[in-house]
Formats: C-alpha cells, structure tokens, sequence
C-alpha cells in the first residue's frame, strides 16, 4: 500500500516497471519497490555568507519549498538529489544577493529578489526531479559594527525629529505671545483686565490714570 503523499517505483531486474500512486497494488516479491515522498516540503540553507557590492560581508539564510515530481528522475539522477538541489540554492542566492548594497539588505527592500533565485535553481532542480515553488529570503545578519551605525542613525534621527519638533512649539509660543503683546499694546483696557486676571488672590491693585 503506498500511503497518501508518496509515490513508489517498482523495478523489475533493475529497470522501471512503473510508477504506483497512493493506494493498494500487487507488486511480484521479486520485484523492488522503492517510494519517494512527493508531498510539498520545506528545504531550509543555513545561513551564507555573501559580500555585498561594498565589500562588507553578511549572512543570509533562506528556505525553499519544494516537491518531487519525476519520482523516476529523483532516484536515478543523483546520489543525493535533495544535496544538488541545495548546492544550487547556495550558488544562486550568492549570484543574486552579491551585488547588492548594505541599505538595500538591511531594508529587505524590492532589491532582494527572490523570484530571480528560483529562476537560477530551476534547470538543476528539474534535472533531478524537483520542482522549486517558492524561494523566500528569511534572514539578514548584518556585522555588529553595521547594526551599531544604524541604531546609532536612529536614534539620531529621533533626537533631531525631536529638537525640531521643540523648536516649532517654542516659535509657536514665542509667536503667540508676540500677538498677544500687540494686542495689550493697542488695548490699554484689555491690559488691565489681563493683570488683575494675573494677580494672586488678595492682592491689592491700584489703578491710575497717567493721562491726567
């Protein structure tokens, strides 16, 4: 019986008698049967090292996730079919990612093409029976010394978002005050009522008229 998710290759005297699908089949005891997992996996590289266009190294790991579709091929193509499949996603992410700059990973921008990688694993990957669905870049290990600049950027950035931010409400209030003084200027009547709103309680407040 060949479980769901699986294939099975039956060989008769060491050739290709014929692919069994999930499900109960008759198969000689002479004859080898040999299954192979068809159900869609993950395929995880280990962080690589790649230099960036600015020379500065950094580490990028990703996944892909794959599925064997000629089980014939994937048997007898490689030793190691899922080991070639790997070695080409290495090659590709170092061809793809090195000529990048150090802004652009650290963003994880539009630069970082992932669509282009599974292009380059593709013609290895079919080769031995793979087909490559999706690539995606997961991580970007920049140098501590990277990391540090761009805290240190950030945070720069904020202190001066900031003093700018406290310099508008100081010319804000310095502005209002202007019109307010203007204001008391052209109404002595007006400047009056501001002092006694102005003074403590129980003070005494004498009020003159200087025209006389």
């Amino acid at each position: 019986v060949v479980p769901v998710g699986r294939l099975a290759v039956e060989y008769r005297d060491g050739a290709v008698a014929r692919v069994l699908g999930p499900g109960p089949h008759r198969v000689r005891r002479a004859h080898t049967v040999v299954p192979v997992v068809v159900a869609e996996r993950l395929l995880a590289v280990a962080p690589q090292e790649v230099v960036t266009a600015e020379s500065v190294p950094v580490r990028v790991s990703m996944a892909l996730r794959v599925r064997v579709t000629d089980p014939v091929a994937y048997l007898e193509r490689a030793a190691d079919p899922d080991a070639v499949v790997y070695l080409a996603a290495q090659v590709a992410l170092r061809e793809a990612l090195g000529g990048i700059g150090i802004d652009d990973l650290a963003r994880r921008t539009a630069a970082v093409d992932a669509e282009s990688i599974r292009s380059r694993v593709d013609p290895t990957a079919e080769a031995v029976g793979v087909e490559v669905l999706t690539v995606v870049v997961k991580d970007v290990v920049l140098p501590a010394e990277i990391r540090s600049a761009a805290v240190d950027l950030i945070t720069a950035k904020a202190r001066g978002a900031a003093r700018l931010e406290e310099a508008r409400a100081e010319t804000a209030a310095l502005r209002a005050l202007a019109n307010a003084g203007r204001m008391l200027d052209g109404s002595p009547a007006l400047a009056r009522i501001r002092m006694i709103e102005a003074a403590p309680p129980g003070a005494t407040i004498v009020l003159s008229d200087t025209a006389r």
